[in-house]
């Protein structure tokens, strides 16, 4: 239990891979790194799939292509709704993201979900987004009103639920990470099957990771759903 617990401990470190020599010195951790190179591989992708578009006779890199973006767009459309047409590309990209984000461990890198600050920052920019559009398409006094309702006196609640809705989506997305992480060791360390944790791995790591990326998305997507409607 020692060891499990060092591994456990060792994985939440969050570990400065260099700092930029401006101000001092900016740190810049391991999480923001593997960020970089998730991002990275999405723009090549990007890239190398439209690359050469045509209207007619298109080729089955375009096709494929298409049928993603169709298929991701989809998706998300029917999670936010007709209104929430405008934040489709965003949702796309934070599913992608943490799509990435959460299996690269099966490629050797640790998962930058693991970090704390990581899934802090994402649930604040999908909060400061959710009540931004609510701003947008209700405006300024409407927005304030929905404070109020049903009744004047649950104000104090709807209010905080402002705040709880991003350490909601924080710490679901962390700690399902983590416990996903936390149970594979333990499956390690119980049984010296190679085959047992391969198994187990396709859904600790690959599927309950693609699994919370949607979960996220759906959150937000339904935050923003209810905001505007």
């Amino acid at each position: 239990m020692d060891q499990l617990s060092e591994i456990i401990n060792e994985e939440l470190e969050v570990k400065t891979v260099f700092k930029i020599p401006i101000f001092g010195g900016i740190p810049v951790s391991e999480s923001v790194v593997v960020t970089w190179i998730i991002m990275a591989v999405l723009i090549l992708i990007a890239i190398l799939l439209t690359r050469n578009l045509k209207l007619h006779n298109i080729s089955k890199r375009q096709a494929f292509a298409e049928w993603i973006v169709t298929k991701l767009t989809g998706l998300v459309e029917g999670m936010v709704g007709e209104r929430g047409k405008a934040f489709v590309p965003y949702l796309c990209t934070v599913l992608l993201y943490l799509g990435l984000a959460n299996i690269c461990g099966i490629f050797g890198f640790k998962s930058p979900t693991k970090d704390l600050n990581v899934t802090v920052a994402l649930a604040l920019m999908s909060i400061v987004l959710v009540e931004a559009a609510g701003i947008y398409y209700l405006g300024v006094r409407k927005w304030l009103h929905k404070f109020t309702e049903p009744i004047a006196i649950v104000t104090p609640i709807n209010i905080l639920e402002v705040f709880t809705r991003p350490l909601s989506l924080c710490m679901r997305l962390f700690g399902n990470v983590i416990g996903a992480f936390v149970i594979m060791e333990l499956i390690k360390t119980i049984t010296h099957n190679i085959l047992l944790p391969a198994v187990f791995c396709l859904y600790f790591d690959l599927f309950d990771g693609l699994l919370q990326a949607y979960v996220f998305v759906f959150l937000t997507s339904l935050y923003i759903r209810e905001e505007i409607e």
